[in-house]
């Protein structure tokens, strides 16, 4: 666990999130996160899929997560007590067990339920920790963790694979946004999409990356994630790919991502394709 600090952070929270699985979700999540990490800034990954992908992914072994957040999101244990230490300084974890795919069921009787992560951030001793990025991982549907992980986030970022279908499901995804927006969370905005799997090779990639351009404008990240065999081996050692294969294009690739996802926050200056999702 981060020791706690005097200083006030403004903490981010920032959900990865898509309906639909296998679009790089997890490895965004670890990746960003862990850039974030390196570059000084004092990041939590909250697992929130019982998958626990992120979880193997950076090391932490199934038999060593004694409190997770199924713990946190269904007996309300603080969220400070489930936080442990990764292989990468100034990047933490909030591990996920597949006791979470039970949550929707053991709070149906709870009017409050999609505020539950909510509350456990806003929690004083989690705030004197001095995060001030938390990554929520979330799992491949709109269930009741992906709208908890939506009322608890300032912003959400889409990866979207640059395959046939890449935009089906989208636009369910920012339905639900709005409808958060407007009933739970009034400050919830779109990140960004950032595209992922692009294989240069293929003209269906690049056909891809042009229609989602055209159709959604500046809410595409300039960053395009290659598919990269690197990235996919990354997990098996326990490590983040940028971390596993430094100089290897996906790796390059997330590098690149990180740095445009802190200056996209340092600009004012909103892009034509939110204003216009906004105001629909």
């Amino acid at each position: 666990m981060p020791k706690p600090q005097k200083d006030n952070f403004s903490t981010k929270v920032v959900s990865i999130a898509n309906q639909k699985g296998g679009v790089g979700k997890t490895t965004t999540a670890i990746n960003l996160g862990a850039a974030l990490a390196i570059s000084g800034k004092k990041t939590l990954i909250i697992d929130f899929d019982p998958q626990g992908n992120a979880s193997t992914g950076l090391g932490v072994d199934a038999r060593s997560r004694t409190i997770t957040m199924y713990d946190v999101l269904v007996d309300e244990v603080p969220i400070d007590q489930s936080i442990v230490k990764t292989g990468v300084n100034n990047l933490y974890l909030a591990p996920s067990s597949t006791d979470l795919s039970s949550a929707d069921v053991e709070l149906i009787g709870d009017r409050g339920r999609i505020l539950r992560l909510k509350r456990s951030i806003l929690d004083a001793k989690f705030q004197a920790l001095g995060i001030e990025y938390i990554i929520i991982d979330c799992p491949p549907s709109l269930n009741l963790l992906t709208l908890n992980a939506l009322a608890a986030s300032n912003s959400v970022l889409v990866p979207l694979q640059c395959e046939f279908f890449a935009l089906e499901g989208l636009s369910q995804l920012m339905l639900t946004v709005r409808e958060i927006r407007e009933s739970l969370n009034k400050s919830l905005v779109f990140e960004g999409i950032v595209l992922t799997m692009h294989d240069k090779r293929n003209n269906l990639s690049g056909q891809v990356e042009q229609d989602v351009r055209e159709n959604l404008g500046g809410l595409v990240y300039e960053t395009v994630v290659p598919r990269n065999v690197r990235l996919s081996e990354a997990p098996s050692f326990g490590m983040p790919g940028i971390l596993y294969d430094k100089a290897g294009r996906g790796s390059i690739a997330y590098r690149r991502l990180a740095a445009e996802f802190v200056r996209r926050e340092h600009s004012k200056k909103p892009t034509k394709p939110l204003e216009l999702l906004e105001n629909e």
